[in-house]
């Protein structure tokens, strides 16, 4: 689902190597106001970097000192090795509330807790950046004049430069609007009424298919393929945001799964709207439309996936009629399986596709034609991102699983011949991007000792200068934490089929022939992996230092082990999870050090799921379980992620009455606290009543702390310390608790 789960508890960190003049100074205390308070603990947290078109500048947003959430666009010059602050997002900004519709859009992306410039783009001359702020747009050049051009009270959605920079182009009103850049813009749509909208995502593509954009502009500013809407056909659940004044009701169309999905057109046009054409999608509307791009012959080509999500076809569609052709089809890896969507293909100026696939059952790269397909990578450790291509000197650049706990940086050659060059450090973990050309890399990395660092390489890994060294030395904001730290440690153990499952541990101090409690900490659904040796934050020490053990393992169905480690959650969520999860539980048990009446689950999103399904399974197996945000019900929750793992419920309803939380929540014997933000519209707050009647009515007991006013993300300065510090004063009051 994307559902997310929160990232400061994914990981933890390890005992870094600590400067002299903090040996010999008393341990400060981390308390959870600290770990959410600015400074950040983690240093600097710079996000969407981008090198400009000619490769002078690498632009990003970075986070103040004074306020960890807020971000700013910053610019370093690479010949001089200077930074300077592009456009101080306070000074510039009118603090304007923003639209209901950006709001969703923003929690869609996972940044509704962030302030400031969340994104922006460069012309492609690169003469300057578009910078949304507050609802409002602005054109910043390099040499300071920063160009206002809208001010509207409406949000200005999805914003954009055309292709050669001519246009500005953006979403108001369920609307596409269109027009030169210094002038004023015009709709090129009609307004068709409240349930049609023009260049905008759908829901289910902003939240599962990482599609955030509805429109795209064609390489030489002559047509826009726009993304038309229609709700009508999805049914309405009525969300009452409940805040700490009072309560919102929005009318949110929201496809539960296996109910109708919204109908998604796509048009083509010029820019001032004219010469408009539908494109050929077929017959079948029910259908999802998971990319669109246009390749180097001006062609537009579109992803086009069945409802099943288990056969992509790539149109390609002719831009002055909209006809189109099937140009190849990929298939799921296994009959029981689906089609994981990715970004990770390009297209190549001779016509030819690099592309993603894991037909071989792990994530590969190939290189197609037209007609025939040349395989560029293999082995069982799957390829995870495309990095960038260098078309001039024939290679390509990607992200790779390592030892299945690291991710690396690997150069490749785009005929296949060679081997794989490695150009990363294999002692940290790593992601990167690149330039337009491939030319250059931008490179973050981290390791349990080390917060993220990025630096500035050339194609042959080679650092060319730090952009953020983050060291952990004694100005750093974790400085005065360092000495209470203990190292992870790693491991692995056998489920029930023999499959290696990783675990990590990070142990308190601890004094021979005492026995400690556990906070075991667990997401479990398909997608994120727990378990990395990457930096993690200072969440998971806290609760070290209060006395326990934090324990976490990947269960088969997490991601980056292969098409068999994911398979068998397929039509049989809450059930294999179950059985790993109970495996890493009875594995502390048998831990002389290890509490095993004191083991308490933790877990947020499907890890809040997952928290009701383990105590049901297992009752007496865990002294108490924290459930945050869980989906109760899988009918509840969208069609996209729902069916992709379970199928159509109409087809398979004893799949969903398996998978549901709800038939055996009166056989929770355990202590239970319910977390649920009370205006969160992706996992509504539905799955927390459901739960709640069926327990009241059961007379199970249980506790419950709900939030007004908070989405999916409950999380903020003062609302995160509140939420920990709740949940270790219901861990204290049933018992699970250190020794003296």
């Amino acid at each position: 689902m994307r559902i997310s789960f929160m990232a400061a508890a994914a990981a933890l960190l390890a005992t870094p190597a600590i400067a002299d003049d903090h040996t010999m100074s008393e341990p400060k205390e981390l308390t959870f106001e600290r770990v959410f308070a600015s400074p950040s603990l983690d240093g600097p947290a710079p996000r969407q970097a981008k090198l400009s078109p000619d490769g002078r500048y690498l632009t990003l947003l970075r986070n103040r000192d004074d306020d960890r959430d807020r971000y700013d666009l910053w610019g370093f010059e690479v010949e001089s090795g200077e930074w300077r602050m592009l456009v101080d997002s306070e000074a510039l900004g009118t603090g304007r509330e923003l639209s209901e519709d950006e709001k969703m859009q923003r929690e869609r992306a996972r940044v509704g807790n962030l302030k400031g410039i969340i994104t922006y783009q460069w012309s492609s001359d690169g003469k300057g950046v578009l910078v949304p702020l507050d609802g409002d747009l602005y054109f910043a050049r390099l040499d300071g004049e920063i160009t206002r051009l809208t001010d509207t009270e409406e949000s200005e959605l999805n914003p954009k430069l055309s292709s050669r920079g001519g246009y500005v182009s953006f979403v108001r009103d369920r609307q596409l609007w269109v027009g030169k850049v210094g002038e004023d813009a015009a709709p090129v749509t009609p307004k068709e009424g409240e349930t049609i909208r023009w260049g905008e995502a759908e829901f289910v593509a902003q939240e599962e298919m990482g599609r955030l954009t509805g429109y795209w502009w064609g390489p030489n500013d002559q047509r826009i393929a726009v993304q038309r809407t229609d709700e009508s056909p999805v049914g309405i659940v009525t969300r009452a945001a409940i805040g700490a004044t009072g309560t919102k009701v929005f009318d949110q169309r929201y496809p539960v799964a296996g109910s109708d999905n919204a109908i998604v057109e796509l048009y083509l046009m010029d820019p001032d709207g004219g010469n408009g054409v539908k494109v050929d999608l077929g017959e079948n509307t029910d259908i999802y439309i998971a990319r669109v791009n246009w390749g180097p012959d001006d062609f537009l080509y579109v992803q086009r996936q069945n409802r099943e999500q288990t056969v992509l076809d790539m149109l390609k569609v002719d831009p002055k009629t909209g006809a189109s052709e099937i140009w190849f089809t990929e298939k799921a890896a296994r009959e029981d399986y689906w089609i994981n969507l990715s970004n990770n293909y390009r297209f190549l100026n001779d016509g030819s596709l690099l592309w993603w696939s894991e037909r071989d059952g792990f994530g590969h790269f190939y290189r197609f034609d037209g007609e025939n397909w040349l395989r560029l990578t293999g082995g069982a450790s799957p390829t995870t991102s495309l990095v960038g291509v260098n078309q001039e000197a024939g290679e390509f650049f990607y992200q790779a699983t390592s030892d299945v706990l690291t991710q690396q940086i690997f150069r490749a050659t785009l005929d296949g011949s060679g081997e794989p060059e490695l150009l990363t450090d294999p002692a940290y973990t790593h992601g990167a991007s690149m330039d337009g050309k491939g030319r250059s890399l931008y490179i973050t990395r981290s390791k349990t000792d080390q917060p993220s660092q990025s630096y500035l390489a050339d194609a042959t890994g080679q650092r060319l200068t730090w952009v953020e060294q983050n060291a952990l030395d004694a100005d750093h904001p974790y400085a005065p934490y360092l000495q209470s730290h203990t190292a992870p440690e790693f491991g692995t153990v056998k489920a029930d089929d023999g499959t290696d499952l990783h675990y990590m541990m990070l142990k308190p101090e601890m004094e021979p022939g005492k026995k400690y409690p556990v906070f075991y900490y667990h997401y479990s659904g398909p997608g994120p992996q727990i378990v990395t040796k990457g930096w993690g934050g200072a969440l998971a020490q806290a609760v070290v230092d209060k006395g326990y053990i934090w324990f976490e393992l990947d269960n088969r169905g997490t991601a980056n082990r292969g098409v068999d480690f994911e398979q068998p959650l397929y039509r049989a969520m809450g059930g294999v999870e179950v059985r790993d999860q109970k495996v890493g539980a009875e594995f502390l048990k048998t831990l002389d050090f290890v509490d095993g009446d004191k083991i308490a689950l933790y877990g947020w999103s499907y890890g809040g799921y997952m928290t009701l399904k383990q105590l049901q399974a297992d009752p007496g197996l865990y002294a108490a379980g924290i459930s945050g945000a869980p989906v109760t019900k899988w009918e509840l929750y969208d069609t996209h992620y729902t069916e992709r793992f379970m199928g159509d419920p109409r087809k398979v309803p004893e799949a969903y009455e398996a998978a549901s939380a709800i038939p055996d929540a009166t056989k929770i014997s355990d202590p239970l606290l319910i977390i649920h933000g009370m205006a969160d519209d992706n996992v509504v707050f539905e799955n927390a009543t459901e739960i709640i009647s069926v327990l009241q009515e059961g007379n199970v007991p249980f506790e419950m702390m709900l939030y007004p006013g908070y989405t999916h993300r409950v999380a903020g300065e003062n609302i995160s310390p509140h939420m920990w510090n709740s949940i270790f004063r219901f861990l204290e009051a049933n018992g699970v608790t250190p020794p003296e």
